[in-house]
């Protein structure tokens, strides 16, 4: 299995080549990514089997929990893996009622930033998001005063690389006018296809594209088709649709989450699973 998440890299920059089956940490906190998990022995052995599996992109942020979740991964894996990149995003905060309040001034940014590094333990983050819009679509505007503050704690040798999350294709061009951006983290998947422009256009340029709620977030995705194809390949629609996903674009990164070490080694195994032509277009009448 490690063999062959080995065998399928991207390189985000010159100094930071990762899996691109990766994990999303959001589901070690408690219920509705708040307070602490029911079984913190379980999140932490999760995390080592990710390690064992070869996962080299670990995705998170300190506001899931807030704080819990990156405590959890320094407790199972610090001191980290030369290998081992850690990608962490801000612009959100939890308030008591577990809602996520966006948070984008300059001395939150920074305060995030200090926050992801004590937790994490860590003296400079590989890559950190800045998240801009709502809960599964961009907020369209200018994000130059946000993310010119991350820049220049990026100058200051807190933050290796930067990225964007929930964004514009107009919002990724204004921020490359102000620092280099390795990554997008935008909500798409089999059925959810509004940014096959995009992915296009951030792969001719070399960057990242990180799929959030690759499975249909909190409703699964449903299909007769996505069953179907399963079936045939004696797998399950869950697998094969992370399979389509690393098909899609060489670009495409995954991180989807579990809190279960089963279900982590069924998404981990979509990356063995080679979809054919006629499989690839049942899949893609699924969003037509």
């Amino acid at each position: 299995m490690a063999a062959t998440l080995r065998g399928r890299t991207f390189t985000l920059a010159e100094d930071l080549t990762v899996t691109r089956m990766g994990y999303g940490a959001m589901q070690l906190a408690g219920p509705h990514v708040f307070g602490p998990p029911a079984d913190r022995d379980a999140a932490v052995a999760v995390l080592r089997e990710a390690m064992e599996l070869g996962i080299t992109h670990i995705d998170t942020s300190d506001f899931y929990g807030p704080h819990v979740t990156n405590q959890i991964i320094k407790e199972a894996l610090h001191p980290y893996s030369d290998s081992l990149h850690i990608v962490t995003k801000v612009g959100s905060l939890r308030d008591a009622e577990g809602g996520w309040p966006q948070a984008l001034a300059p001395e939150q940014l920074r305060q995030a930033v200090y926050d992801n590094l004590d937790n994490l333990g860590l003296d400079a983050l590989d890559v950190v998001n800045l998240r801009v819009g709502g809960f599964d679509s961009p907020t369209p505007g200018s994000i130059a005063e946000p993310l010119t503050v991350l820049a220049q704690l990026q100058q200051e040798g807190l933050i290796k690389h930067l990225g964007l999350s929930t964004v514009t294709a107009e919002q990724i061009t204004e921020a490359q006018s102000i620092a280099p951006i390795v990554c997008v983290q935008n909500f798409y998947n089999l059925a959810h296809r509004v940014d096959d422009h995009l992915i296009d256009s951030l792969a001719a340029q070399g960057i990242a594209y990180v799929p959030y709620f690759p499975l249909g977030g909190f409703s699964p995705l449903q299909s007769e088709e996505l069953k179907s194809v399963a079936t045939r390949l004696h797998s399950t629609p869950m697998t094969v649709a992370l399979a389509w996903l690393l098909q899609r674009s060489p670009n495409i990164l995954l991180i989807p989450g579990t809190s279960s070490v089963a279900h982590l080694r069924d998404n981990v195994s979509s990356a063995a699973l080679t979809l054919s032509k006629d499989e690839l277009t049942e899949l893609n009448s699924i969003a037509s």
